[in-house]
């Protein structure tokens, strides 16, 4: 099943996929080439070509620069039109627009996004993933924290994530999840829930199908872990902010994070040294409740 944002993004992203379609199209009917013949130049299938013009399939930079060496189009052309593309490979959603149709939805997206993929690399610099929480863990840190946050069905969204995790029990799936030591320890929760989050994270480490890495503080790493992102396969990447989610499917932009993923992961504890370290950590929240 394709992944597919909630339709909330902006109107201008729709504008600009139908006029990509819209130009691509234009621009092989001028140059006197059938789809069918385009297809071969660009070693597509004539129904690919034909989605993509007539803007039911969205295709790729790489899709795009293909048809257009293929129709020979003048440099200043192809440049407007790789632009048009990269920008129409980004999805946004907005946190207080999935708040609106509810918070739960989103958990039923990323249910179906992983339920499509096979290998899942989770970035997490400052929280772990809903896949790794108890249910005390993500009941608080699903509460608004500040005026300015959305109302949020609570509860809902917390048993909607509860459901999510089942997908870990899948053994043809792989599951990544990279933690500096700030997105372990840093309390967003009660301390009795902080110590089970912990706890838990290590029992999960010893599953078959999942990696936990972390970066310690003390280690250096000739890079800066700025937002938390997923890379689902090879298709796409999910990139959390503030105020909501952007979704890239430009092959670059996957390959880039990829790349950063894997410097990170270098530098991580793995294997038996994470699940000592969440261990400990879980000791220590325990401890501070004495």
């Amino acid at each position: 099943m394709p992944y597919r944002s909630v339709p909330i993004e902006p109107e201008s992203q729709e504008r600009e996929r139908k006029s990509l379609a819209e130009a691509l199209r234009d621009l092989r009917r001028a140059s006197g080439l059938s789809g069918e013949r385009l297809a071969l130049r660009c070693n597509m299938s004539q129904t690919k070509i034909s989605r993509i013009e007539t803007g039911r399939a969205l295709p790729t930079v790489i899709d795009v620069d293909r048809i257009l060496k293929a129709l020979v189009v003048p440099d200043e052309v192809a440049d407007e039109l790789l632009r048009l593309a990269r920008r129409a490979n980004v999805d946004y959603a907005s946190w207080r627009a999935y708040a609106r149709v509810g918070l739960y939805h989103k958990q039923a997206e990323l249910k179906s996004l992983e339920s499509s993929s096979r290998v899942m690399r989770h970035f997490l610099p400052a929280i772990p993933t809903g896949l790794l929480h108890v249910r005390e863990y993500a009941t608080e840190t699903l509460a608004p924290t500040v005026t300015s946050d959305p109302a949020r069905d609570v509860a809902r969204a917390v048993q909607a994530r509860m459901d999510r995790q089942a997908i870990l029990e899948d053994t043809s799936r792989s599951f990544c999840f990279l933690m500096t030591e700030q997105a372990v320890k840093w309390q967003r929760a009660s301390t009795e829930a902080m110590a089970a989050q912990c706890a838990h994270m290590a029992e999960v480490n010893r599953k078959s199908n999942v990696e936990i890495g972390i970066l310690p503080q003390d280690v250096r790493v000739p890079g800066t872990p700025m937002n938390i992102f997923v890379v689902y396969d090879d298709r796409l990447v999910t990139i959390e902010l503030f105020s909501g989610e952007v979704v890239l499917r430009d092959p670059q932009d996957i390959a880039q994070h990829r790349n950063l993923f894997d410097l990170f992961w270098s530098h991580a504890l793995t294997d038996d040294d994470a699940s000592t370290f969440l261990e400990e950590a879980a000791d220590g929240f325990m401890r501070q409740r004495n």
